[in-house]
């Protein structure tokens, strides 16, 4: 069978989404030929170009003039200004924007001085306000933001002028969210981007190839933004291929907000939705497709996981499947690695949109996304969406199989960067990947990994485990803080504490790994008390250095989070949802709630504190000086965290019980001799930890050993090794400069 996989626009454009990578993976298993196409940077790239933006002025220049005049005449000046400016250059942003993409791409590095320092170089609003707010002259290291905030200025243009639901990322996002008759939708689905550029892309990439009589094909929808240019993709294929083309919709929005959707409306675009991991659907798919003699029309057919759209009716999936399609199911999350094969990463341009390091992770470098795991090992969150597959169906890959798989690509691609999307990376995954990847040396490979994706702040993060990780290749973190305080967290039951927290963060920080943290304030219990406590203790984070950047979001509840559930058993009383009187086609998993429109005021605050303390500016102003309606005095102690920084310090130095069990490992530089042998035997060895210089007298066999239990060191040899050190009575000396037990 051919299979035809597809990403549609717009995602994040730095990194191909890492869906069809997976299904491409296991289809190939399957002996499928496949192809799968990333159209989320191939409509950039259509845009974005000089024959993009050529097509783009002629089509705006006479409404874009016309809304000049009209912000004259109502006084904003600055809008008619810009958008003059826009047309009256239009030549030199169509001559620079093919050097803007290739700076964000790494190359035309000699153009940089130029779009820098040249008068004839294009200019917007947020270009020059970034070079204004340097406080100091400009240099040529500046010029990636300058770029990124050249595509800013345009996008901002194309929006104004030419389409007011265009983004650089997830594209009409609002209009999936908010409507609920899909014929309003269908009203929108022409919009100027979809049928100016990303049909002509759609003619060129689907009517170059041949696909045959009967071909599946596959679009992920992984948010919101994404359903409209999916549905018009899907559309264009029916079109083209009609019944040849057997269409289904998968992904995180599909998993969500259509999991009951049964409009027959659909069925003018699809033939099927497939939920969850999508591997057994699929699977059942193809094995029935066979049995009927090749042909995919069997209507009445149930078939695992999938909703099918036929001329019968809709056919409701078999959410169950038998013991065999569980089975591969299951085999194919441990053992499925993501293809990237059919993808060019040079392409991607890597965006700069903020000074901050740990925000930078999500836009700067072109990351092969994977997972460790699916789903979330503790998957018991209150605001969680606890009762579908994507979080409860927790399965660990084989960690060796998925490293050999990413660093043979690494290899192939020359991208060296991992970017794990688990809900949350296990520990014990983490550790045996870090050791996996410090022995790629023995691989004959001298670029290692480097990782980063999501955790949970728990106390399994010590400080000689995070310094294992990060000698391992792991750079930063993310994780749910959500609610800052003790009560907050047993509220929403987070199954960890302020202290775990503090430990975490301070054992990542510690090494050298950049932290992350989600935060949230609305819930259905939330009280003003409550976030201007939690947000105290977020500041009182940053002072103490323990984040890097953090991000606030209001609190939505959905229909399958696990306070849901509890509200159906009887619990949670003070929860009131509010369930649509209309059946929505789309509006099935988020549902509004009783009073949760009284904490909206606070976004604003919130977001404008977080930024500068991101900045390191502002740390010491009282966090109710933010606000400008009355808020409650924080009853948090001034010195909560830095209490409990004090308690991961003795925890951290406490002596290590039952060393027997424990696996030791040597972080530090080689330790090299200083002088003789005294007479004690001894001699005095210095070496490297941390970037500081450690000495200490040993025996010369001992200093030898420690060298030889680098992470580096092949298994087998490691365990000898190992039997060895815990004889010595030096070990616990070594700690905290250069020896972590865990």
């Amino acid at each position: 069978m051919k299979v035809l996989l597809i990403q549609p626009p717009l995602v994040q454009l730095n990194s191909p989404y890492p869906a069809g990578a997976y299904l491409a993976s296991f289809f190939r298993t399957m002996k499928c030929e496949v192809c799968f196409l990333d159209l989320s940077i191939s409509l950039f790239y259509k845009i974005f170009s000089r024959p993009g933006l050529t097509r783009i002025f002629e089509l705006t220049e006479k409404r874009a003039l016309e809304m000049a005049d009209k912000a004259e005449r109502e006084g904003d000046g600055a809008t008619a200004f810009n958008l003059r400016r826009y047309v009256s250059t239009a030549d030199s942003w169509c001559r620079w924007i093919d050097v803007i993409t290739a700076i964000l791409r790494g190359q035309a590095r000699e153009k940089e001085h130029e779009l820098l320092f040249s008068p004839k170089a294009p200019r917007g609003s947020r270009m020059e306000n970034f070079l204004d707010g340097l406080g100091r002259e400009p240099s040529v290291d500046d010029v990636r933001f300058l770029a990124s905030y050249a595509l800013a200025d345009l996008a901002d243009y194309i929006t104004a002028v030419f389409d007011s639901n265009f983004s650089l990322v997830r594209y009409a996002e609002s209009l999936t969210v908010d409507e609920s008759s899909f014929s309003e939708i269908e009203k929108r689905l022409d919009s100027p981007v979809m049928t100016e550029f990303y049909r002509k892309l759609l003619e060129d990439v689907l009517d170059q190839d041949d696909y045959g009589t009967d071909f599946l094909v596959g679009i992920t929808v992984p948010f919101a933004g994404t359903f409209m240019p999916a549905l018009y993709t899907a559309r264009y294929i029916k079109e083209k291929y009609g019944s040849q083309a057997y269409v289904v919709m998968g992904g995180g929005f599909v998993n969500t907000e259509l999991r009951e959707a049964d409009d027959m409306a659909l069925g003018k675009y699809i033939d099927a939705l497939s939920y969850d991991r999508g591997y057994g659907g699929f699977y059942d798919f193809i094995k029935k497709t066979e049995s009927s003699g090749g042909g995919m029309a069997f209507d009445s057919t149930p078939i695992y996981k999938f909703r099918k759209f036929t001329k019968n009716g809709v056919i409701a999936p078999d959410w169950k499947g038998d013991e065999h399609i569980t089975f591969i199911e299951s085999s194919a999350t441990r053992g499925t690695f993501p293809d990237f094969s059919d993808i060019d990463f040079s392409v991607y341009p890597r965006l700069c949109d903020d000074k901050n390091p740990m925000q930078r992770l999500w836009s700067d470098g072109s990351w092969i996304k994977a997972y460790l795991a699916h789903g979330c090992y503790w998957h018991k969150c209150a605001f969680c969406d606890t009762q579908l597959d994507y979080v409860c169906g927790y399965e660990m890959t084989d960690v060796d199989c998925l490293f050999k798989s990413l660093y043979r690509t690494a290899c192939d691609k020359g991208v060296y960067g991992v970017h794990f999307v688990d809900e949350a990376m296990p520990p014990l995954a983490l550790k045996s990947f870090a050791l996996l990847n410090s022995r790629a040396v023995n691989l004959g490979g001298s670029k290692p990994l480097y990782y980063w994706g999501n955790v949970r702040f728990e106390k399994s993060f010590t400080y000689d485990l995070a310094a294992l990780l990060s000698y391992g290749g792991l750079g930063g973190v993310s994780a749910g803080l959500e609610v800052a305080t003790g009560d907050g967290l047993k509220n929403i039951n987070k199954g960890t504490d302020i202290d775990s927290i503090v430990s975490a963060c301070a054992a990542f920080k510690e090494n050298g790994i950049l932290v992350h943290a989600y935060m949230i304030y609305g819930f259905w219990n939330d009280t003003a008390q409550n976030i201007i406590n939690s947000m105290e203790t977020l500041r009182q984070f940053f002072a103490a250095g323990l984040l890097d950047s953090a991000f606030w979001h209001k609190f939505i509840l959905t229909k399958n989070s696990r306070v849901m559930e509890e509200w159906e058993k009887g619990l949670h009383p003070e929860l009131k949802p509010i369930f649509p009187e209309e059946k929505s086609i789309f509006a099935r998993n988020c549902l509004h709630f009783e009073g949760e429109k009284r904490f909206s005021k606070w976004g604003t605050a919130l977001d404008n504190a977080l930024t500068a303390w991101m900045h390191g500016k502002k740390l010491e102003m009282p966090v109710r000086k933010w606000f400008d309606f009355d808020v409650p005095t924080p009853t948090v102690p001034k010195d909560l965290i830095e209490k409990a920084i004090d308690r991961y310090e003795e925890r951290k130095s406490a002596p290590v019980r039952d060393i027997e069990k424990r696996e030791i490992f040597w972080l530090g530089s080689k330790p090299v001799a200083c002088g003789k042998v005294n007479k004690k035997g001894l001699r005095k060895y210095s070496w490297i930890y941390m970037q500081e210089e450690f000495s200490l007298e040993l025996e010369e066999s001992l200093a030898e050993l420690l060298w030889k239990l680098r992470p580096e060191t092949e298994e087998n040899l490691y365990k000898k090794f190992l039997a060895q050190i815990k004889k010595s009575p030096e070990v616990e000396k070594l700690r905290g400069s250069g020896l972590v037990i865990i």
